[in-house]
């Protein structure tokens, strides 16, 4: 431990050595003096503190100086009924407040103990002891608001430890100050009674042993007594203001409480104005313009200068706002951070710069948040964060969506139009720029803001510009899922599972199945658009199939028909039929047959004839696909699924293939078609 770390250590030990041993008056005095310079710096720094957090000591340090004041009391009473003196400083502050008059003296010296023991204190006391029990109220739903950033994205791991510790900080600091401010108002009762005990006893002191008379006595020891209770209010008075600023201080960014009371106060000067001429009209009263007119001008000219100042500088700040935006689109990029590759980016043109910008009315950002927990919801994957930047290189009205690195879609956006498209017959009255909607490549037309409520009162759907970037940033996640969806991310689903399924995750990972293993599952899962969010189920199923089988196709398959529910609910209507599309028992055994088994699993190896024959029929029925609220779904066997989908699903990828044993017994099948063999 370092020298300066002792320091307090040492203070402690001297202030227990005050109460035993005698202090001489000089060495009293100058102790005095500390005591009153310390105080004075604690209430300084609480007045320029932006939060009780940056004063966490200060529960602590009130014990010790209270402790400290007690001590100088005792060593001055000491003194005070021993020798009849109490040094210089005593001496001075008594005279100088008895001024003469030791009834005086005692007026003004109650009304300190009454202004800090009713007002200050006690008021104290009470914030005090409502802070603490609103803090330890609220832990709960700050709690829970963390954990719903964490899961958001909006917030990592390390800024989630960072204010779940501010919050524990802060219950026990307010814990802390509910104790300590007793110590504050018992400070207050000892001063009143080492007064009167000191002012009694002294006068005694004087008439028996010193043989002074009553008048002599009571003129001495009253000015000491005073003198002495003065010297300790003043100090207690500044810790006692102290302890109430820092219980009632409301966290505030980047100011203290001078500057949060002078912009505040003044934030609304014709407010000022009205005071004054308020202060101006008292003056026809008795009490004249002599008092109030030098006030009312100041008031009424101070509301006035401070009003025009107040719209100089929301003219430099809107200036300021401005400047900071461009500035920001323009500033240069770090090198290091070209070279990693995001694993979202949106790109866009600089005429598409008000889709981000919140000043100008744009709430992309806002939107991709309501994105990520709408797919969070319904995929059960928490999406990285979209990194989003204007790109001079692309036209003014477009934009591209990147996944790692590469482009995988994009769109043309006219921001001063909206996007209508045709309910099915087209009205000759609506004239547009003929285009095509990115998400779902439906015809359709961008019309001004004149034509659109005819457009909407023709049957048109029309969309403004942020809806149509976001419908199609949507879907582009949607069908990439797969690819975001690391070994990182899964272990960050793992471990929120682990939070309330701790033995079944351990069951699985790592005993059965490694990290990478789960992550193809997953993968596959996300692959044909079925969500992960129950991983309770799936981690059920792998703890059960995960010592018979390594291979992640294989599991993945005990996982669909796990989740049979949720996979006939995915594709049945209301009426809780499903038009599919079967394959033919002769077709069926072909596939079976042509299934090859390595030691680097089981693979797909039908002949060119065969495949092609099938791919065909499959295209036709796709084509003959009427419809509209359900894709295009293919029924077989559960041995082959997989390898029918591994068939397929590059040149259908949106049709999907289902077994028999993933529909629930009460799904009414409607065959729309067979593929036979050729």
């Amino acid at each position: 431990m370092k020298l300066r770390d002792l320091i307090v250590v040492f203070g402690v030990i001297l202030i227990v050595m005050m109460l035993i041993i005698p202090l001489p008056s000089f060495i009293l005095s100058f102790l005095i003096i500390i005591n009153i310079t310390i105080a004075l710096l604690v209430l300084l720094v609480s007045m320029n503190m932006n939060e009780p957090l940056q004063f966490s000591v200060f529960p602590s340090l009130l014990l010790i100086l209270t402790l400290f004041r007690l001590g100088l009391n005792i060593s001055t009473t000491r003194l005070i009924l021993g020798e009849g003196e109490a040094g210089k400083v005593i001496s001075t502050f008594g005279q100088f407040v008895v001024g003469g008059n030791i009834i005086v003296g005692l007026v003004i010296f109650l009304i300190l103990i009454i202004i800090q023991f009713i007002v200050i204190t006690k008021g104290a006391e009470r914030v005090s002891e409502v802070a603490a029990r609103f803090t330890l109220d609220a832990m709960p739903g700050k709690q829970m608001s963390i954990d719903a950033d964490l899961n958001a994205g909006l917030i990592n791991e390390l800024q989630a430890k960072t204010r779940r510790e501010k919050i524990e900080r802060e219950a026990d600091f307010y814990g802390a100050m509910d104790g300590a401010s007793k110590f504050v108002k018992g400070d207050a009762i000892a001063s009143i009674i080492i007064v009167a005990l000191n002012l009694t006893v002294g006068i005694i002191i004087g008439m028996v042993q010193q043989g002074l008379s009553l008048s002599e006595a009571s003129q001495t020891f009253s000015l000491l007594t005073v003198g002495d209770g003065i010297v300790s209010q003043i100090p207690a008075l500044l810790i006692s203001t102290a302890t109430g600023i820092v219980v009632t201080r409301a966290a505030s960014d980047d100011s203290n409480i001078g500057q949060d009371i002078r912009t505040q106060l003044l934030a609304y000067p014709v407010m000022l104005m009205v005071a004054g001429f308020v202060i101006l009209i008292l003056g026809l009263t008795p009490i004249g313009f002599v008092l109030t007119l030098p006030i009312a001008a100041l008031l009424i000219i101070g509301g006035y200068l401070l009003r025009q100042n107040g719209s100089k500088q929301t003219e430099l700040d809107e200036m300021a706002e401005e400047q900071a935006l461009e500035d920001t689109f323009k500033s240069q990029e770090s090198v290091i951070d070209l070279i990693q590759v995001d694993p979202i980016e949106f790109e866009f043109g600089y005429a598409l710069v008000p889709l981000a910008d919140s000043s100008q009315g744009g709430d992309l950002l806002d939107r991709i948040v309501m994105i990520r927990r709408q797919l969070a919801i319904e995929m059960g994957v928490v999406l990285p964060i979209v990194r989003i930047r204007d790109n001079i290189q692309l036209e003014p009205n477009q934009y591209r969506i990147k996944i790692k690195g590469s482009e995988v879609a994009n769109g043309e956006l006219l921001y001063d139009h909206y996007l209508a498209m045709s309910p099915g017959i087209d009205d000759p009255a609506i004239q547009g720029i003929q285009t095509t909607e990115p998400a779902f490549g439906l015809p359709a037309l961008w019309i001004s803001e004149q034509m659109k409520e005819k457009a909407e009162l023709s049957g048109y759907t029309v969309v403004d510009p942020p809806s149509v970037v976001s419908t199609h940033l949507t879907e582009v996640l949607k069908q990439h899922l797969h690819e975001l969806l690391g070994r990182q991310e899964v272990k960050q689903l793992i471990d929120h599972l682990r939070e309330k399924n701790a033995t079944l995750v351990d069951e699985v990972s790592p005993e059965l199945l490694s990290l990478g293993d789960i992550q193809k599952i997953l993968v596959n899962l996300l692959k044909e658009k079925l969500s992960i969010r129950n991983l309770p189920v799936i981690f059920e199923v792998l703890a059960d199939y995960g010592a018979l089988t390594k291979d992640p196709d294989l599991l993945t398959e005990y996982v669909r028909q796990a989740l049979s529910r949720q996979i006939t609910d995915k594709y049945t209507n209301e009426e809780k039929t499903l038009k599919v599309i079967t394959v033919s028992p002769d077709m069926e055994h072909r596939i079976a047959s042509a299934v090859q088994t390595t030691e680097h699993g089981n693979y797909l190896a039908l002949g060119t004839e065969d495949s092609g024959q099938f791919l065909k029929e499959v295209s036709s029925y796709v084509e003959q696909w009427v419809d509209a609220d359900n894709e295009p779904v293919i029924l077989c066997s559960p041995a082959i699924r997989r390898y029918i989908r591994q068939l397929i699903e590059r040149y259908f990828p949106n049709v999907a293939v289902l077994s028999y044993n993933e529909l629930e017994s009460y799904v009414e099948v409607q065959s729309i078609g067979v593929v036979n063999a050729a």
